[in-house]
């Protein structure tokens, strides 16, 4: 029976913004511990495009005696940039891993494929996930044929990067795949993908996880989860496309009706296919969304609706425990 992990956010910039502005290690610390003591989890996927930022997470994670995946995200780079970049946090995460204090996996980069340039159409993250949502793009045949040329692009790529982080770093290797990702995970020690379910995927997402034991490696999750809204469990990793951002400040587009125990049920419920499946590791997303302020008078303002976190973050950056908070604890201090 496995016990779930968790992923915590560094701070990502992409788009003209940052999913954290306020990093205090300090408060790392105390949160990464929050993560350990009361979470109960075993590992912790620290992630970020900023490395410094990554490492003095990194080290918190592993004083508070989880196990560590680190996982730099590289944002709308070239191949050749994000290559350089990810195997410059490689080094980092060598340096973490010969400190002997804990389990240190590489995670080498996230959904490449449409997080960076020179794959999918569009020159901006969300161009390129605009284009993959699109379904003109999976029924033009020019569309289609482009993209996939693209896709094969990407493949050609993994054995460049993996090479290259291999030179540096000892451990351990992953790569965070979305769905619809092929990868030779030949090339890595661990089979992990973003497994989020919806109504989309509904009927075949647990077939779609075992076929990824073939390859006869550990298979892991490296992110699941919902929002906190009444069904938001069908939108999956969709679910935090409710937020008007041409809007001064954002504001949610529509009416959604706030339910912490949509979170809840996604939870015990995705844990149980992955107990079917016996996966290596599973990782909760995210601990906090810390941008997303929770304005409970104020709905249309309500960013917290869009939040995978385990807690809603105010707009002073305090945060109070979610209803899933307390469930994942409960869940993983019996597994143990």
């Amino acid at each position: 029976m496995l016990p779930v992990g968790v992923n915590y956010d560094t701070g990502l910039r992409y788009d003209g913004r940052s999913t954290r502005t306020r990093f205090d290690a300090g408060t790392v610390r105390d949160e990464l511990r929050v993560i350990a003591n009361d979470l109960h989890a075993p590992a912790v996927r620290v992630s970020g495009n900023d490395p410094d930022r990554l490492v003095i997470a990194g080290e918190a994670a592993l004083e508070a005696g989880l196990d560590l995946w680190f996982s730099p995200v590289p944002m709308d780079l070239e191949p050749d940039d994000f290559i350089a970049f990810l195997t410059e946090c490689a080094a980092r995460a060598e340096t973490l891993r010969q400190s002997g204090r804990g389990d240190v996996v590489l995670v080498l980069g996230c959904e490449l494929s449409v997080f960076c340039k020179g794959f999918v159409p569009g020159e901006t993250s969300g161009e390129r996930l605009a284009t993959m949502a699109d379904p003109a793009t999976w029924t033009d045949q020019e569309k289609m044929a482009q993209l996939f040329a693209g896709l094969a692009r990407w493949g050609e790529v993994q054995q460049q990067l993996v090479a290259a982080a291999r030179g540096v770093f000892g451990g351990r290797i992953t790569y965070a795949a979305g769905m619809w990702e092929d990868v030779n995970w030949e090339l890595f020690d661990i089979v992990s993908v973003d497994a989020y379910r919806d109504a989309a995927n509904a009927a075949n997402f647990r077939d779609e996880l075992h076929a990824r034991l073939k390859w006869g490696k550990p298979v892991a999750v490296t992110e699941f989860g919902c929002c906190a809204y009444r069904g938001a469990g069908d939108r999956g990793g969709s679910g935090w496309m409710i937020v008007d951002r041409s809007s001064d400040p954002p504001a949610i587009k529509g009416t959604f009706e706030r339910d912490e125990e949509e979170q809840v049920e996604y939870l015990l419920e995705l844990v149980e296919e992955f107990d079917r499946i016996e996966l290596a590791a599973a990782f909760w997303f995210s601990f906090a969304g810390y941008e997303l302020q929770h304005r409970p008078d104020d709905p249309r303002h309500d960013l917290d609706l869009s939040s995978y976190g385990l807690v809603a973050v105010g707009d002073d950056g305090r945060w109070t425990p979610k209803r899933v908070f307390g469930k994942l604890a409960e869940l993983n201090d019996g597994r143990r």
